[in-house]
């Protein structure tokens, strides 16, 4: 499931795990800023005031992909598709407000969404670790992840 590198496999699961979790924080704080703070008709109304298509739906797209999304990824818990909802939402966020000529945050700039949609991305396409919900729910019978059917072990053996 993993390239080959100097680390050792735990090492990846620990550092996937502590990813995800920071990760995870960011998208929780920022979902919650929108459902509790600004609240859904604000997080539309700025929506609205930013350009952004279709507000009544993006603002509680956004915020609910923001704070469940979040939550999810932290448990490590449908991955692949919370990964790319979330990243979606983001570079969404990056094309509409925030793709400026300065890369920083405090400018209005796409630091913060192109680094929080490229982490999003990666647990997405390499999973969640081996401490994750997902790897309890889908692991083969002895733990070591999905179990390949017999046609694809003959394919993997005479390659």
């Amino acid at each position: 499931m993993y390239a080959t590198t100097g680390f050792p496999t735990i090492a990846r699961d620990i550092i996937t795990a502590i990813t995800r979790i920071a990760l995870g924080a960011i998208f929780i704080a920022h979902g919650w800023q929108k459902f509790n703070e600004w609240t859904v008709a604000g997080t539309t109304d700025s929506f609205s005031q930013m350009g952004v298509p279709l507000p009544e739906i993006a603002a509680p797209f956004a915020t609910f992909v923001e704070l469940i999304g979040g939550a999810l990824l932290i448990l490590g818990a449908l991955t692949p598709i919370v990964g790319v909802l979330l990243a979606a939402n983001v570079i969404g966020a990056l094309v509409i407000v925030h793709l400026t000529p300065t890369p920083f945050v405090d400018q209005g700039g796409w630091e913060l969404v192109a680094a929080v949609a490229a982490g999003a991305l990666l647990i997405a396409a390499m999973g969640p670790g081996r401490f994750s919900i997902d790897r309890f729910l889908f692991s083969g019978k002895k733990g070591r992840g999905r179990t390949r059917t017999s046609g694809a072990r003959s394919v993997a053996a005479e390659a």
